[in-house]
C-alpha cells in the first residue's frame, strides 16, 4: 500500500485461530461462512504487523507473537514467530528500524519487543505505547505480561532510553500520528498515516475483523471497557466512509485494506 509518497508492508507473525464465540457468547456461524470455515467453523486470521518507511524512519507498527504459542482458551489460539522472515524478505533487518508502534500490549502484538532475555530485539528503535497500557499489563495489580517483555519494558523505562509513553495523540514522524483509542485496551492506540489527499488507518485491535461493520455487537474477547471499544469501532468506522481514507486492522482477513461504502446500507469494500 502506498499513500501519496509513504509506503506500508504488511507483514504476518502467524496464525489467530477464533471461535464464533471469541466475538460473543451469542455468536453464530450462521451467514458468516466465509469467515468461520467449514472445516473447522472457525475464523483463521492473520496476527499482522506493518512496517513503514516515512523520511528517514522506518517504523514497525504491532511486534507480533515473537516465538510463542497461547493456547489458553478454547475461543482463540495464537501461534507466532514468522515476523522475522517476513523482514528480511523485504530487505529490512532489526537494526534498520527506527520506531515500533505497539497499538497496545497484548502479547500478539509486542511479542518481538524483547528476546528471552529482555534484550531489545530491535536494538536502536524506540518504542511508543499508550499509558494506561503500562498501568494494566506491567505494573498494575492483575497484570498480565510474559516476564521477559515486562523486565525488558521496566529497564527501558530505568534506563529512560528509547521509550516514549503517550497520553494525548502524537504526531511521531512526517504524516504519521498516534491516536487514543481506548477500550479493546486502557491505552490502545490507533495509527494515522497520511501524505497529500489521501489517509491510512492502522486499527490495530480497536476493530478485530470488518464483520463487525454489519455485526455491531459483536465483540472482542480481550475487550477490557466492551461499551467503550464498540463507541470508538463506530467512529472509526464512520472515519472509514471517507472515499479518500483506507483501513486495516491487525487482523484482517489477507490484512487486506478497505473502507466503508455507504448507500442503500453500508458495506466494506476492499
Amino acid at each position: 500500500m502506498r499513500i501519496g509518497d509513504i509506503d506500508i508492508h504488511p507483514l504476518t507473525d502467524g496464525t489467530f485461530r477464533a471461535s464464533p464465540a471469541y466475538f460473543g457468547e451469542h455468536v453464530r456461524p450462521d451467514g458468516h461462512e466465509d469467515l468461520f470455515q467449514q472445516r473447522d467453523g472457525m475464523a483463521w486470521l492473520p496476527i499482522g504487523s506493518f512496517l513503514v518507511r516515512t523520511g528517514e524512519r522506518v517504523i514497525l507498527v504491532d511486534a507480533g507473537m515473537g516465538p510463542a504459542l497461547n493456547d489458553t482458551d478454547p475461543r482463540r489460539l495464537l501461534v507466532g514467530g514468522q515476523l522475522p522472515l517476513g523482514l528480511r524478505a523485504i530487505g529490512v533487518a532489526p537494526a534498520d528500524i527506527t520506531d515500533v508502534v505497539c497499538t497496545h500490549l497484548h502479547s500478539d502484538h509486542c511479542g518481538w519487543l524483547f528476546d528471552f532475555d529482555a534484550v531489545p530485539v530491535f536494538p536502536n528503535a524506540t518504542i511508543w505505547f499508550g499509558t494506561a497500557d503500562w498501568t494494566h499489563f506491567v505494573d498494575g495489580p492483575q497484570a498480565r505480561m510474559a516476564e521477559h517483555l515486562r523486565q525488558g519494558l521496566r529497564t527501558a523505562a530505568e534506563t529512560g532510553d528509547h521509550l516514549n509513553l503517550l497520553t494525548q495523540d502524537t504526531t511521531i514522524a512526517p504524516g504519521l500520528t498516534l491516536i487514543m483509542t481506548a477500550g479493546h485496551t486502557p491505552g490502545h492506540l490507533c495509527v494515522i498515516i497520511s501524505s497529500g489527499d489521501r489517509r491510512a488507518l492502522l486499527l490495530g485491535d480497536a476493530i478485530i475483523c470488518p464483520v463487525q461493520l454489519d455485526e455491531p455487537t459483536w465483540s472482542s474477547l480481550g475487550d477490557v471497557d466492551p461499551a467503550l471499544a464498540q463507541t470508538v469501532r463506530d467512529r472509526l468506522f464512520r472515519e472509514l466512509e471517507d472515499p479518500r481514507t483506507v483501513g486495516v486492522g491487525a487482523h484482517f482477513p489477507e490484512l487486506a485494506f478497505g473502507r466503508v461504502l455507504t448507500g442503500e446500507g453500508r458495506r466494506w469494500y476492499t
